[in-house]
């Protein structure tokens, strides 16, 4: 006899699993739609694509609510679903508001673009709400299958939108090797979690962290362990585009459509991250022993690559993908203090800040960028840049805005992303590490001002003006908005930060200054 379908999907899976749901029907609501629309309306998908990430947010912002009612009610702050497999706590809740966000500023840079590559169709759309439910698979997933799921069906969509300007060449390019690296990487991560699956016997990740404690208290050199450890750091690693496991970065990030590369390098990135901590704090915590002096040797590996490669670049989105790279370097240094710790620790929130301010900083970038490309100009060196004051002195503003925040300059939103990780090394003793990272936060001002150099002591290379969409006034506002308001007024978002860790704030921001 059938049992009941009440018993296989409940109340809690369905208020958990609604955000991928709305996420999931409105990205199949707009490939049905963009069969109907002629090629004048197709700007239509973008909308649909928008009002989907509000609903999402609107059923998010549910689970939120019915977190804050179990709390009041003396419940655990969080809630499972699917046997166990999906876990939406306030860390996950994060990460789900931080890729709706970087989602729908990336849908607003792309409209005008993709009408002047001539590629507005509503696949493009739709691709970025699927790479979303795997992001969001990626940050609540408490099961290894479906960490892995989602993970994949992020990067297949990603994959494609890299590759989504099917008539230049560059962006062909970068795709290929985008997927070759990612398959690759994907296969050695699949390859770890399948050691620790044998090692464990199950493949949730609280029953892998128990094994793992008891199996390593037992047999600390154990080779099975470390090789299932290594192998899947491997996978991680690449994900957040960590050196050695950096190659791919800058290809794609030069090849792929502007908007989506200010997409990868925020939500992509973000949900890199949300996957790298949920295993590393909350799988492999017992082997933090071993895998201590490698996260330090990959974060200072990853620091010099990165800064020193972006001092010889022309490409402004290679510049950028380089910087990016150091940028993950900062935060794997709070990896490194917070396992001093805990999960709580002013390292993993200085993580957390350092991703939500670096949403916004780096898209309003990429947003700039963007506002470039014109029919004939390409509009991603240096040299297009040059002379920005003279043609758009406000988006040439805006650009040393979010350069000055990428840098950690006060008062903007950059500076407390680079605080938290320089306190939380200094909090645990890192003394020559928080040294090292200072100075190589000196040497990004110097490629930074490069650009900003160009914008504002050069002559332009042509005279034609940079128009702005509506669609891409809004990016732009909305990221300098963000970008100035966090560095001004942090406290809430270092609240929200702290939220999401579970960790009491203090009620002043002065009192963070220990």
């Amino acid at each position: 006899m059938a049992m009941p379908l009440h018993q296989f999907f409940t109340s809690t899976d369905y208020l958990l699993s609604l955000p991928m749901i709305m996420l999931a029907l409105f990205g199949m609501g707009v490939l049905i739609i963009d069969l109907l629309l002629p090629p004048e309306w197709k700007r239509a998908n973008a909308w649909t694509a928008l009002v989907g990430l509000v609903f999402s947010a609107i059923a998010v912002y549910k689970v939120q609510i019915a977190d804050r009612i179990a709390e009041a009610h003396g419940q655990a702050g969080s809630f499972v679903g699917f046997g166990g497999s999906l876990v939406a706590d306030r860390f996950a809740i994060y990460f789900y508001y931080l890729f709706l966000a970087g989602a729908a500023i990336a849908i607003l840079m792309s409209v005008k673009y993709l009408e002047i590559e001539r590629e507005q169709h509503g696949e493009f759309y739709a691709l970025v709400l699927f790479s979303v439910i795997g992001m969001m698979c990626m940050a609540s997933g408490y099961d290894i299958v479906l960490l892995f799921v989602g993970l994949e069906l992020m990067a297949l969509s990603t994959y494609v939108l890299v590759g989504f300007l099917r008539r230049d060449q560059r962006s062909n390019e970068a795709a290929l090797k985008y997927l070759l690296l990612g398959a690759f990487s994907s296969g050695i991560f699949a390859y770890g979690l399948s050691l620790f699956y044998g090692l464990a016997g199950s493949t949730n990740l609280g029953q892998i962290a128990l094994t793992l404690e008891q199996h390593f208290l037992a047999n600390p050199k154990d080779p099975v362990a470390i090789l299932a450890l290594l192998t899947t750091a491997t996978g991680l690693l690449f994900k957040i585009a960590a050196v050695p496991f950096h190659q791919w970065a800058p290809d794609a990030y030069e090849g792929a459509p502007t908007s989506i590369t200010g997409y990868m390098s925020v939500a992509v990135k973000a949900a890199g991250w949300a996957l790298l901590l949920r295993i590393f704090l909350y799988m492999l915590y017992p082997l933090r022993p071993i895998y201590l002096p490698m996260i330090i040797f990959v974060s200072l590996a990853t620091l010099t690559a990165g800064n020193l490669a972006a001092l010889t670049q022309s490409n402004l989105k290679r510049l950028l993908a380089y910087s990016s790279i150091a940028h993950v370097g900062y935060m794997l240094l709070g990896l490194v203090a917070g396992n001093t710790n805990n999960a709580s620790s002013t390292g993993i929130k200085g993580i957390m800040v350092y991703l939500l301010v670096y949403t916004f900083m780096n898209l309003g970038a990429f947003a700039v960028i963007t506002s470039l490309r014109r029919r004939d100009i390409i509009g991603d060196e240096i040299d297009d840049i040059a002379g920005l004051m003279f043609k758009a002195p406000t988006e040439a503003i805006l650009m040393l805005v979010f350069l000055l925040s990428l840098a950690g300059i006060p008062p903007l939103a950059g500076f407390w992303g680079k605080y938290f990780i320089f306190l939380s090394l200094i909090e645990s003793g890192h003394y020559a590490l928080a040294t090292v990272a200072v100075l190589y936060a000196v040497l990004g001002l110097y490629y930074y001002m490069r650009i900003a150099n160009a914008m504002f002591m050069r002559r332009a290379e042509t005279a034609e003006p940079v128009s702005l969409s509506p669609g891409l006034r809004l990016a732009l506002a909305i990221t300098a908005l963000g970008t100035v308001i966090i560095g001004i007024f942090p406290e809430v978002f270092l609240r929200a930060a702290a939220w999401s860790l579970s960790v009491p704030q203090a009620s002043a921001v002065a009192g963070l200054l220990k």
